[in-house]
C-alpha cells in the first residue's frame, strides 16, 4: 500500500471495512463477523478488526519484500546407461 491515509469505519450494516480516508467509495477492506462472533466480542469488535487489518497489511509489507528465488535448472546426467 501507498503511503495514502486509510480510515477503518463501521458500515450501516454493522461489517468494519477499511477505505481511503475522505473518500466515499467502496472500501478496500470489510470483515463481517457472524452474530455468534459479535456475541463473543461484544464492544471489542473494532479493536478486534483493527488487528486483523494491521496484520493483513504487514503480510503485504512482508510479501512486497520477499526477492523471488531464481529458478535454477538441475543438471541432467544424460550419460548413457545399458540395462541388462
Amino acid at each position: 500500500m501507498s503511503s495514502e491515509t486509510y480510515e477503518i469505519i463501521e458500515l450501516s450494516n454493522g461489517d468494519v471495512a477499511l477505505r481511503r480516508a475522505g473518500h466515499k467509495e467502496d472500501p478496500l477492506v470489510r470483515i463481517h463477523f457472524s452474530a455468534e462472533s459479535l456475541e463473543f466480542l461484544r464492544e471489542h469488535k473494532i479493536a478486534i478488526a483493527r488487528a486483523m487489518l494491521e496484520a493483513g497489511i504487514e503480510a503485504v509489507q512482508d510479501i512486497n519484500e520477499l526477492e523471488p528465488e531464481p529458478f535454477e535448472e538441475e543438471e541432467v546426467d544424460i550419460t548413457e546407461h545399458t540395462i541388462h
